[in-house]
């Protein structure tokens, strides 16, 4: 097989365009929740749903990763969160948005309480939020923070 360099050079272009083209193919985006805050929620929320809703409108594909740590978790806690009912609903709803839990902050709730601490079903247990963003946002992910 050849190596790249031997490839003529207008078929080396057109394939860096292809992959370059491929990468561009899907939008993505975090949004950092870090506050007990009804309000601060509801709008990491709202952010998700009108992103989502813009990018399928265009017939675009964009992939949401809403991000919870500190005490923030509190929004991905069944027993606490003060937006549980639209968080169950916007599970089902919402497929390209994940949600990710920061079990460096669950680890230290449930030292303190001395309680289990329970996350949603669709939520998925990151062993670090920030370090979590960190990466995602390395990977080529707009992080914002409402």
């Amino acid at each position: 097989m050849k190596n790249i360099a031997q490839l003529p050079i207008a078929l080396v272009i057109l394939l860096v365009m292809s992959i370059a083209a491929f990468a561009d193919d899907q939008h993505k985006l975090v949004l950092q929740i870090s506050d007990n805050d009804p309000q601060k929620m509801n709008t990491v929320l709202n952010v998700a749903a009108n992103v989502a809703r813009h990018y399928s409108g265009m017939g675009e594909e964009v992939d949401i990763r809403i991000v919870a740590f500190n005490a923030g978790l509190h929004m991905l806690r069944p027993d606490t969160s003060p937006v549980k009912e639209r968080m169950m609903s916007f599970g089902e709803s919402m497929p390209n948005v994940a949600f990710h839990a920061c079990n460096n902050t669950r680890t230290a709730m449930q030292k303190k309480s001395g309680k289990d601490v329970p996350i949603f079903a669709f939520a998925d247990i990151v062993p670090a939020g920030v370090v979590s963003i960190m990466e995602l946002d390395a990977d080529g992910y707009t992080v914002v923070r409402p």
